[in-house]
């Protein structure tokens, strides 16, 4: 392990932290709000740290391979969220840290699960920065420093890989930089046209921005309460549509950009993408319309809405779905491990793994009907290699022995099965609301300190996909490099 070298990169993310909080710093001071100076100190400390990184900490040796990519990673998110958590603890709007830590957690990692009460109540700058996390942790705060970075070269592409989720990653061009950098571009652009369409939607440029950072990072932290539910149709269905298109593998829009139509068009995941999202629309809405007496309209919005935010896992709440149907909790409990596709904002299983699983398991039923028959497992119209495969199915075991011990650990906390359960979901998935006591007009406050550190260090391991955090425990991977 080049420990020199990771320790060089984290102070750059660092440096990168202090100049992403100018921004609510500049929000702060136009509200006029003492968070001003919380804000001040958490970049000094950032600065200070970064710059005694980067330039006392000398690499010899600038190469960069795997397990230096899953350490930069994991060490850069968990030292951002700690950092990042100091302007709600130091401007005493969130004056127990662990709550702070949580919150912060949540935001990096776009799952949105919140311990907080009475969100109205927060200054607009700690509004604004906590929905601002979840933008930068969207698409990887590790991603946009090589997107920016002079110094960044193609060994970079072990950091993406460690902090993009899916089970593939790859180049879309030659250079990792390059790649980084289309990425964010993309990324932008939709989220200023999703700004656009909301400001058309009669809210305030604060309001715009605060919501599409939220619907852009798949994280869905709200400014109310009552969530979404207090906006009008017109904003519901445009946070609904830009769910879904931010939902999409980032792969498909930059195939888009260079006129290969019928690459994007074609690709499965999208499609299979599409048939879960309406084939679950159409059931929820068909299933409320029945039971709860909602009007047709009105059932397609909720299930339209809610399935959008579930899938994706968002996390935004038009309705109280605790109180709808067994039958439509379920599946949206379903569409919880599910998440979105591979190379998007979103969290969750993936549905390209969910795609690579069924053919895997279709080749083992034709194996034991045909044993002398050679078959192959293709994705995307390419053949998927044994190792692929493997690591699919290995990752679903991690991921299920994940979810039962984390459920294990927040039993001691003494609440109801079904609160428990779900808070372990939602939170290793990154989706946010869970059922019961954390339902989406619910909060995670009713956790302990304990409880709420599992949870954190839940929806870390969730939005790195659990290998490198697992890989960074491993005293394997610390064996020092010259």
């Amino acid at each position: 392990m080049n420990i020199k070298m990771v320790l060089n990169t984290v102070g750059k993310i660092l440096i990168a932290l202090g100049g992403l909080m100018l921004l609510p710093v500049a929000v702060s001071l136009i509200y006029g709000e003492k968070c001003v100076y919380a804000f001040i100190a958490a970049i000094g400390i950032s600065l200070v740290l970064g710059y005694a990184l980067t330039v006392l900490v000398k690499p010899r040796n600038t190469n960069m391979y795997a397990k230096e990519g899953f350490a930069i990673v994991t060490v850069s998110w968990i030292i951002l969220s700690l950092i990042g958590a100091l302007p709600f603890f130091l401007s005493g709007e969130v004056p127990n840290y662990i709550d702070a830590v949580f919150e912060t957690v949540s935001g990096f990692t776009t799952t949105g699960a919140s311990i907080l009460k009475d969100v109205e109540a927060l200054s607009r700058g700690l509004i604004f920065w906590r929905s601002f996390t979840h933008w930068i942790g969207g698409m990887g705060v590790l991603v946009f420093v090589m997107a920016i970075s002079p110094t960044a070269t193609d060994r970079s592409l072990h950091i993406m890989r460690a902090e993009m989720p899916g089970p593939i990653v790859g180049k879309l061009v030659p250079k990792a930089k390059e790649t980084a950098k289309i990425l964010y571009i993309i990324y932008i652009v939709l989220t200023l046209v999703e700004v656009v369409f909301l400001l058309c939607g009669g809210l305030s440029l604060f309001d715009s921005a605060v919501l599409s950072f939220g619907t852009a990072g798949t994280g869905g932290f709200s400014m109310k309460a009552s969530g979404i539910a207090k906006y009008s149709s017109y904003v519901q269905w445009v946070i609904t549509a830009f769910m879904l298109i931010f939902g999409v593998n980032f792969n498909l829009y930059f195939l888009i950009l260079i006129k290969r139509f019928k690459m994007a068009i074609t690709s499965s995941e999208l499609w299979v993408y599409l048939c879960i999202v309406l084939a679950s629309i159409t059931l929820i809405a068909a299933n409320i319309s029945k039971e709860v007496g909602y009007s047709v309209s009105d059932s397609i919005r909720y299930s339209a809405f809610q399935v959008s935010s579930i899938v994706t896992t968002t996390g935004y709440a038009t309705a109280d779905f605790n109180l709808w149907p067994t039958f439509s909790k379920a599946i949206l409990v379903l569409l919880m491990f599910i998440g979105g596709c591979a190379g998007s904002t979103a969290g969750g299983f993936k549905v390209s793994r969910v795609i690579m699983l069924f053919k895997s398991v279709k080749k083992e039923f034709g194996k034991l009907l045909h044993p002398r028959s050679v078959s192959t497992v293709k994705f995307e119209g390419k053949t998927l290699e044994d190792n692929t495969i493997s690591g699919v199915t290995n990752y679903l075991a991690i991921y299920m022995i994940c979810i039962l011990l984390l459920f294990v650990g927040l039993s001691l906390n003494g609440l109801d099965f079904e609160t428990n359960a779900t808070a372990a979901i939602t939170c290793f998935n990154n989706v946010g609301p869970g059922l019961s006591l954390v339902g989406p007009f619910g909060g995670f406050s009713c956790f302990n300190s304990f409880s709420k550190v599992l949870l954190s260090f839940a929806m870390l391991l969730g939005r790195l996909e659990i290998f490198p955090v697992l890989l960074f425990f491993t005293p394997a991977t610390w064996v020092r490099t010259k």
